[in-house]
């Protein structure tokens, strides 16, 4: 009996707190808005901004009222001004964070396009996607899939926040990238719903935000970096830096979580996602790098340090995110903060995998 679809469209309920501000922030949301307390997060000072549960977490219950909202959450909370002053302080030791992380190289005299590109070729982070290809087994490949649930349930959605904010020829390219990333407007074609069906395959919670108390705050950071450069305007530049660099490293990743999927046993259903990016990433790699964002800092020039500071920021953070999952996979635990989530009865296929184990190898 297919679910509910406020389960798999609508909010998601609240996640469970993860410390005092957090927990601050999810009581108040429970009630209709009001005014917070006015010192309501002034000594925050988190040691690591990136890995720490309760700012990343009051964080992401912020930003996602700019989303789809929370279930049972008054919707006149996402202009509250005291919560929208609490979420301006607790980002910014988040974004200084992140330009400490990804402090981006001087842009080269080729311009913005080989700037991006020679960030790419330097990238060097873990060998997550080969793992996966073929090494894991199919209880890690549910714990990355689950991870990222997180953001491919909303696929597109953070980046089309640029889409009011450009004119010209990089909103032309957005316009031309997000079509894809929504299926032209098909809903069985959409990116969204292409992951909703690799959930299902893989005996996983299809609901929108079904995993958020699961995840650690690494892959909250994740998320909450799109957030962050999609709902401010200053900020443009380096979401437009995001999406490209995502999009120049997407083709070679999912042909490798493809293959592991196949090596596991799993079928076409299961693998469609990761196969549409294949072939639709190689050809948003160059939109993005020479149309997006080299159109937008044509238009803008001063935009280019912001651009290239999105997309070393997009690289930096995944590096931590793939650390996390292989250092911990590596030690023999899960990579997720409640590993009993994911013991969802699994579909016959699956659970034909989880018995007999992998089956051969694909190269």
């Amino acid at each position: 009996m297919p679910e509910p679809a406020d389960r798999r469209y609508g909010p998601a309920p609240l996640p469970q707190p993860r410390g005092p501000l957090s927990a601050a922030v999810a009581g108040a949301l429970r009630r209709p808005p009001h005014d917070l307390p006015p010192g309501l997060g002034a000594d925050l000072d988190p040691a690591d901004p990136l890995a720490d549960e309760d700012l990343q977490l009051t964080l992401f219950l912020c930003y996602e009222l700019h989303y789809r909202g929370w279930r049972g959450v008054d919707e006149g909370w996402e202009w509250q001004p005291t919560l929208l002053a609490l979420r301006a302080r607790a980002e910014r030791p988040f974004e200084a964070a992140l330009r400490r992380l990804a402090a981006p190289p001087p842009l080269p005299p080729a311009g913005v396009a080989a700037g991006l590109t020679d960030l790419v070729a330097a990238d060097d982070g873990p060998t997550l996607a080969a793992t996966l290809q073929r090494r894991a087994d199919l209880a890690q490949f549910r714990e990355f899939v689950a991870h990222r649930s997180i953001y491919h349930l909303r696929e597109a959605d953070p980046h089309s926040w640029a889409l009011p904010r450009l004119g010209g020829p990089a909103k032309a390219a957005l316009v031309e990238i997000q079509t894809d990333e929504y299926g032209n407007g098909r809903l069985d074609r959409m990116h969204a719903e292409l992951f909703r069906r690799t959930l299902d395959r893989l005996g996983l919670d299809t609901g929108y935000g079904a995993y958020l108390d699961a995840v650690p705050a690494v892959t909250l950071a994740t998320n909450n970096m799109m957030s962050l450069f999609g709902l401010h305007r200053r900020l443009r530049g380096a979401l437009l830096g995001h999406l490209a660099a995502y999009e120049m490293t997407s083709s070679v990743p999912n042909r490798r979580y493809g293959n592991g999927l196949r090596r596991l046993g799993l079928d076409e259903v299961a693998t469609r996602f990761y196969d549409e990016h294949v072939e639709a990433d190689a050809v948003h790699e160059q939109i993005a790098a020479h149309d997006l964002c080299g159109g937008l800092v044509r238009v803008e020039p001063a935009l280019a340090g912001d651009v290239l500071f999105g997309a070393a920021a997009a690289l930096a953070v995944d590096r931590l995110f793939a650390a996390h999952l292989l250092d911990s996979w590596a030690a023999g635990r899960s990579s997720l903060r409640a590993p009993t989530a994911l013991t969802l009865s699994l579909p016959a296929t699956a659970t034909t995998i989880a018995a007999t184990g992998p089956l051969a190898g694909v190269a």
